[in-house]
């Protein structure tokens, strides 16, 4: 059987690599989106192992309210990113720096 430890070291994991990737590399806006979801991601593991653990459907049901969330986010990101790169030509966050009020 698979213990409460298993699954909050593969959140840990999960939740290191994204961070690592947002410090890593800011350059590429669906890079920085991807990573931001897969945080998510490690959330909702911990969430979906601590209502398992616990027997509580507490859990799962924030699961169900931040895969909604992220659904959204990712909709409205890539949405942002079609229309930047029409008007810029490009992704980049560098590039996009004009942007600033």
């Amino acid at each position: 059987m698979i213990a409460l430890s298993d699954y909050l070291i593969l959140g840990g994991i999960l939740f290191s690599i994204a961070v690592a990737g947002i410090f890593l590399n800011r350059k590429n806006v669906i890079v920085l989106l991807m990573c931001i979801e897969l945080m998510l991601l490690a959330v909702n593991t911990n969430f979906v192992a601590f209502s398992h653990f616990r027997h509580d459907i507490t859990g799962q049901v924030f699961v169900f309210f931040i895969l909604t969330v992220a659904a959204a986010e990712a909709a409205i990101g890539l949405a942002i990113l079609v229309v930047l790169f029409r008007n810029r030509g490009t992704i980049n966050v560098q590039d996009l720096d004009s942007l600033k009020g």
